[in-house]
């Protein structure tokens, strides 16, 4: 069960509209690397995972990253909001614009929609603890890119903290492949035992 608190994880006020930038941090919304694909990603590894502290584990950062979402969507609504028809034109954001107006639709950056293809649930707990650590190494690479792409430091300052919950992500999720492997039956692990035949 979630309790919603009504306000954001961190504080999100952007003076200055931009629809140009909106168009590539929107990838964080629905993109490959995004955050719709985390929150999924980790609530759904959760049913089958054995070690009621990696269930935890994967609830509580699953249900942050709904947070997240939240976030990247203020951030492309308040960079988009107001726009005149100029702006859309000039910004490259008609395209955008023509299907969507100015709500948050969860799409990559190039435009591509968001697909649950994008995630992987295996049931397996090594399998899915190591595509957890590389979903939050690529969500980190993600909001260095929009760094390097926006001069804007009320949008920076909000991507910054983005990208340190992704490193204490990453971090979170390296102990729990530790734990994992040391509560794991030593001769049902292929990686500890190269005579591995179940």
């Amino acid at each position: 069960m979630f309790v919603y608190e009504k306000k954001l994880q961190y504080p999100v006020k952007i003076k200055n509209t931009n629809p140009r930038l909106a168009s590539v941090i929107i990838s964080q919304y629905g993109g490959p690397d995004g955050e719709l694909g985390a929150s999924l990603r980790y609530l759904s590894q959760r049913y089958s995972m054995p070690y009621a502290e990696l269930k935890g584990l994967l609830t509580d950062i699953g249900t942050e990253e709904l947070g997240h979402l939240e976030m990247v969507g203020t951030l492309v609504h308040q960079l988009t909001r107001d726009l005149t028809e100029e702006q859309i034109r000039t910004a490259g954001f008609d395209t955008y614009f023509v299907d969507h107006t100015v709500g948050v639709y969860p799409q990559f950056a190039s435009g591509y929609p968001w697909s649950a293809s994008t995630m992987q649930v295996t049931g397996d707990v090594i399998a899915d603890l190591t595509e957890d650590l590389a979903a939050e190494q690529k969500a980190r690479v993600t909001y260095d890119n929009i760094l390097r792409l926006s001069d804007d430091p009320d949008v920076n300052d909000v991507i910054r903290f983005l990208r340190a919950r992704e490193v204490v992500h990453f971090q979170r999720f390296g102990e729990g492949l530790r734990l994992a492997k040391d509560k794991m039956n030593e001769k049902n692990v292929y990686y500890v035992n190269p005579a591995f035949d179940k």
